[in-house]
C-alpha cells in the first residue's frame, strides 16, 4: 500500500446507498433519480462548506437490478451484457448524476472545488466462496409467488430480505485492493471531490501473468468504502441509511437506540445477530475493519442528518474505545 495521505484537512468518506437514489415505491426513472440525488447532495455539500474533504462511494442495488431486467428483456434483440460490465456502465451513469449535482450545488454556494468520477476496478479472489453462494441483494422486492417464478423461469437465486420481502441475490466477493487507488489518492491530495468505487467497484481478479479479468458479481460498497477510507487516512467513514441511528432489537417492543458504541460492543452485537447481513450487518463489519485498520470513527446516519452526525450528536458513532 502506498504511503497514507497526510493533510491538515480532514477527509470524510461517505457510503451512499443506491436506495437513497432509487427509493422503494418510486418509478425509478432517471428524472426521479436526479431529484433524489439533489436531495442527497444538498446535505453532503454542507460538510464541504465546513472544510471537509469528501469522497463518495455509492451503492447500486436498485439500479443494477433495473439494468439486468433491461438486458433480459432485450436478449432476443441484442447481445446480453455480463454483470461486471453492467456495474461499469452503472458507475458511469450514477457517477455522472452525482458529479453534475455536486458541481451545481458547489457553484450555488460559490465554492471553488473540482469534482471527478473514477470508473473503479476492485481486485477480488477468483476463488471467493460467495461466487458459489450468492448473498448480495439487488433489484426490486418480489412477492413470494414472483420469487418462485423468477427462480423457475429465469434461474435466479432469490432469498428473503428479512421482514421486507424477497429479492434476487448475486455473488458478492470481498474486495482486496482498489486498482485505481493511487490515482484516487492523488486527486484527494489535491482537494478534488471524488466519486469512486460505485456499486462497490467493478469486480476483477488477477491472472498468473498479472493481467486483470472481470468477475460477474457485485461487491458490497460498504466494504470497498472501508478499503478506500483506510488507504487515504480518512477521519470518518460515514454510512448513510434510511434510519437516524442504530438500534438493538430493531422493530421489537424492547428496541434500544444507540448513540455511541465501542469497537468491542460492535463486534459483540454483530455476533449476537443484532445486525443482520441483509441490512446493517455489512455496515457494521465495514466499520469494524475501518477502526481495526487505524480509522478514528465510523458513523451510521440518515442523509438529512449527515452534517450533525459529524459535528453534533446525530447518528450513531462507532469508536475504538469509550474515551473517544
Amino acid at each position: 500500500m502506498s504511503e497514507k495521505i497526510k493533510t491538515n484537512i480532514k477527509t470524510s468518506v461517505i457510503a451512499l446507498g443506491g436506495n437513497a437514489i432509487s427509493r422503494e415505491g418510486e418509478d425509478g426513472s432517471i428524472t426521479t433519480q436526479f431529484l433524489n440525488t439533489r436531495t442527497c447532495i444538498e446535505s453532503i455539500v454542507k460538510l464541504v462548506e465546513l472544510g471537509r474533504n469528501v469522497v463518495i462511494i455509492h451503492g447500486n442495488g436498485p439500479q443494477i437490478g433495473q439494468d439486468l431486467q433491461r438486458v433480459e428483456e432485450a436478449s432476443k434483440v441484442v447481445p446480453t451484457i455480463p454483470l461486471g460490465v453492467l456495474v461499469a456502465d452503472n458507475q458511469g451513469g450514477m457517477g455522472y448524476m452525482i458529479a453534475q449535482t455536486l458541481h451545481n450545488k458547489l457553484a450555488e454556494r460559490n465554492i471553488d472545488k473540482e469534482v471527478c468520477t473514477i470508473v473503479t476496478q476492485v481486485l477480488c479472489d477468483k476463488n471467493d466462496p460467495s461466487l458459489t453462494n450468492p448473498t448480495k441483494f439487488i433489484g426490486k422486492f418480489l412477492t413470494q409467488q414472483e420469487a418462485y417464478e423468477a427462480q423457475r423461469i429465469k434461474g435466479w437465486f432469490v432469498k428473503e430480505d428479512k421482514g421486507r420481502g424477497f429479492r434476487r441475490v448475486v455473488p458478492s466477493p470481498k474486495p482486496l485492493k482498489i486498482v485505481e487507488g493511487k490515482i484516487i489518492e492523488i486527486l484527494i491530495k489535491n482537494s478534488v471531490m471524488v466519486i469512486a468505487g460505485g456499486g462497490g467497484g467493478i469486480p476483477v481478479y488477477e491472472m498468473e501473468d498479472g493481467k486483470l479479468d472481470g468477475i460477474d458479481a457485485v461487491i458490497d460498497k460498504d466494504l470497498t468504502a472501508t478499503l478506500l477510507a483506510n488507504q487515504i487516512n480518512a477521519s470518518e467513514l460515514i454510512f448513510l441509511t434510511g434510519v437516524d441511528k442504530l438500534f438493538l432489537n430493531f422493530r421489537e417492543k424492547n428496541e434500544k437506540q444507540l448513540d455511541s458504541i465501542t469497537l468491542e460492543e460492535a463486534k459483540k452485537y454483530l455476533q449476537e445477530g443484532q445486525f443482520p447481513q441483509g441490512s446493517m450487518g455489512p455496515k457494521i463489519e465495514a466499520a469494524i475493519k475501518f477502526l481495526e485498520n487505524g480509522g478514528e470513527k465510523a458513523i451510521i446516519s440518515s442523509i438529512e442528518n449527515v452534517k450533525d452526525s459529524v459535528f453534533k450528536d446525530a447518528g450513531t458513532k462507532i469508536v475504538r474505545n469509550s474515551s473517544k
